[in-house]
């Protein structure tokens, strides 16, 4: 579940869970208690890195981007990533602070898709 995350990384992820950012609250709010049908954890240490939310029965990361994330090198940087967790065969999704604030309803047709077409449906529910 955390693919050889570090304990330096874990210590990070527990930092950041007490500094979420108001679009990590906010679609927090939908992926918290099961409400989607399935187990989202936030700030998860995978490997080397640490997802904004993750869906272990799923292998789905979900990831919130602000707006330093429309730099060249950040968007460079982003993708190595998310090549890098999808050798764990994990999905990566990602969304703009702004959609999460402004069209929330938007983002959870997306993700609830997502999950829909997920390999794993057996295990929905399950965490």
């Amino acid at each position: 579940m955390f693919f050889d995350a570090t304990p330096k990384i874990f210590e990070l992820a527990r930092k950041l869970r007490m500094q979420t950012t108001p679009a990590e609250e906010h679609l927090w709010n939908y992926l918290s208690k099961n409400q989607l049908g399935v187990r989202f954890k936030r700030q998860h240490p995978i490997n080397k890195f640490i997802a904004d939310f993750y869906c272990h029965p799923l292998k789905l990361v979900i990831e919130i981007d602000g707006g330093i994330h429309n730099d060249a090198e950040q968007k460079e940087y982003d993708i190595g990533r998310s090549e890098e967790l999808e050798k764990f065969g994990i999905t990566v999704i990602r969304f703009t602070n702004d959609e999460v604030i402004n069209d929330s309803e938007t983002v959870l047709k997306k993700i609830k898709s997502v999950i829909a077409r997920a390999p794993f449906s057996s295990l929905k529910g399950k965490s």
